[in-house]
Formats: C-alpha cells, sequence, structure tokens
C-alpha cells in the first residue's frame, strides 16, 4: 500500500512523526574507524613496550654523554669532574684487587640487616597503631617526638654507646627505615572501608582475619610506597654512618678517595650508590606488581 504522510499547515510533519526520523537518526551504527587509524593503534601498541623499557634510559645516556663531551672538550677539568673512561679504569682496577667487591659486599649486609630491623619494628607497630585506638594512644605520640629528631644527628650518640663497629651503622639505618613504613602502615590500615570490615565480621571474621583478609590488602599500596621511600633514605643514612666510622664500604672508599685526592674513586662510589638504589627501586616496583596483581590500578600499569 502507498505510504500516506500526515503535514500540518506549514508543510511540517507533526511532532511524533519528527520524533520517529530524530530516533531513527540517532540509531543509526556508528562510523567504523578508518583503517589508517585502526593501523596507527597498532602500530603505537607494539612499539608501547619498546618505549616502556628505553624511556628510562633516556636521560641518563643524555647526561652520560654531556659528560663524556665536556671531559673531552676539556670544558671541565679531570681534577673537578673525571672522564667516564677514567671512572672506569678506577672501578676496574679495584675490582681486579678485590676491594671493589669487598665494599659492596659490606655496604649491601648492613643495609639488609639495618632495613630489615626498620621494616619489621615499622610493620608491627603500625599494625597495632592502626588497629587499636589502645596501642594509639599508648604510642603514637611518643613516636612522633622521637620522629621530629633527626636521626643522622644521634651519630656521635651511637658511637659513644656502641664504639665504631658494626651496631652504630645497622641501627642509624633502621631507624632511619622505620619511621617512613610505620607512617604508611599506619595511613593505610587507616585506610581502609570501614564498610569493609563491617561486612567481615558480619560474615564472622575473628580479628586476626579481619587482619589478613581485609586490612593488609586494602593497605597493601601505602605500604609497599612507604617501603620504596624508605629505601632510599636507608642509602643516604649509610652513606653518612660509613664515611664516619668505618673501615669498609662504599662511603669509607668514598672517605678514603677523598683523602687521597682521588677524584675517579669519589665519584665511582657516587655511581656504586646510584646504582644500588636503582637497583632496589626495581627489586621493590617487581615485589609490587606481583603483590598487587589484583589490583585494578597496578594491573592495568603492566598491561
Amino acid at each position: 500500500m502507498p505510504e500516506h504522510r500526515v503535514l500540518t499547515k506549514d508543510g511540517e510533519p507533526p511532532p511524533s512523526a519528527q520524533a520517529e526520523t530524530i530516533g531513527s537518526e540517532t540509531e543509526r551504527p556508528a562510523v567504523a574507524p578508518s583503517p589508517s587509524s585502526s593501523s596507527l593503534r597498532r602500530v603505537s601498541r607494539r612499539l608501547s613496550p619498546v618505549g616502556r623499557a628505553a624511556g628510562p634510559w633516556v636521560i641518563p645516556l643524555l647526561a652520560l654523554l654531556v659528560w663524556q663531551f665536556t671531559a673531552q672538550t676539556g670544558i671541565l677539568s679531570a681534577s673537578v669532574l673525571p672522564a667516564p673512561k677514567a671512572v672506569w679504569r678506577a672501578g676496574s682496577d679495584l675490582a681486579t684487587t678485590g676491594e671493589l667487591q669487598r665494599h659492596i659486599l659490606a655496604s649491601l649486609r648492613r643495609i639488609a640487616e639495618g632495613f630489615a630491623l626498620g621494616a619489621v619494628s615499622g610493620l608491627v607497630l603500625g599494625f597495632l597503631v592502626g588497629m587499636s585506638t589502645l596501642m594509639e594512644v599508648l604510642l603514637d605520640r611518643s613516636l612522633q617526638m622521637i620522629r621530629t629528631i633527626p636521626h643522622l644527628a644521634l651519630v656521635p650518640l651511637m658511637i659513644a654507646w656502641f664504639g665504631i663497629g658494626e651496631e652504630p651503622k645497622i641501627l642509624l639505618v633502621a631507624l632511619g627505615t622505620f619511621f617512613p613504613i610505620y607512617l604508611n602502615t599506619v595511613t593505610g590500615i587507616r585506610g581502609v572501608d570501614p564498610k569493609l570490615l563491617q561486612l567481615g565480621r558480619s560474615y564472622g571474621l575473628g580479628r586476626r582475619a579481619l587482619v589478613r583478609e581485609i586490612a593488609v590488602p586494602g593497605a597493601m599500596p601505602t605500604i609497599l610506597s612507604g617501603i620504596r621511600y624508605s629505601l632510599g633514605v636507608a642509602w643516604i643514612t649509610l652513606v653518612v654512618a660509613e664515611t664516619i666510622s668505618a673501615s669498609d664500604g662504599i662511603g669509607y672508599l668514598a672517605q678514603d678517595a677523598r683523602q687521597m685526592l682521588r677524584t675517579d674513586q669519589i665519584v665511582l662510589a657516587i655511581v656504586l650508590y646510584a646504582g644500588a638504589g636503582l637497583f632496589a627501586d626495581l627489586l621493590t616496583r617487581l615485589i609490587e606488581r606481583r603483590i598487587l596483581r589484583w589490583h585494578p590500578n597496578y594491573r592495568r600499569a603492566t598491561t
């Protein structure tokens, strides 16, 4: 049958017909992307892993090139900043005699012992204060008072108490590590949604189960951020401790090189500290990706 259209006096279709026309236009399928745009997306996805791997090394490589250029052209004197080849040669000479390995292992041992002591103490006290109002009243105010004391200012007191052995260095590293982890643990525990804790109690979870199943996973991103920060503080603390009272370690290497006017060894010690900090940060990132696989933000960052 032929289609009859109803028109108004002005020759326009009635409002119902206009609505049907508009509805039919809005229900049209979206235009498919052009082949060129889809190919660009595929190329960007293919290059993104390369960019992620090479991107962090762009600035260090540029700095190394500028350093080499200024050393070769004589813009900077070798007594001020030796060339990268001279620093590499100093490291090779120390590695040949085994002295470099001895200093690195001594610093790593002190960092491991001090960090373990400070991290365990910070985690335990952080969970106690974060989960218990009584522990917060008893401990938090005193710990905050101690936190305001610069831990590096305690170096003379540590030497007076424990001598020039290993105890002052390990305790100073532990103090520098403790407070970032403690504060981030308390913040992470208090940042857990109270509704999740209430839901866990309604399901019959006890206090230990609440901590294990809800509080720890919810606070873990903040705790791991505190661990990453505390590792940097630990290395800074060790630098000061090893330059004051030590017979080995990277800090002792830098101090001995300063007395012998060996600028190349001083720069070598700085490069070793930077490499150790980079390795610690990469290790912490791997732990984050492993532990926080369930977290949508970390899962999206790794894909």
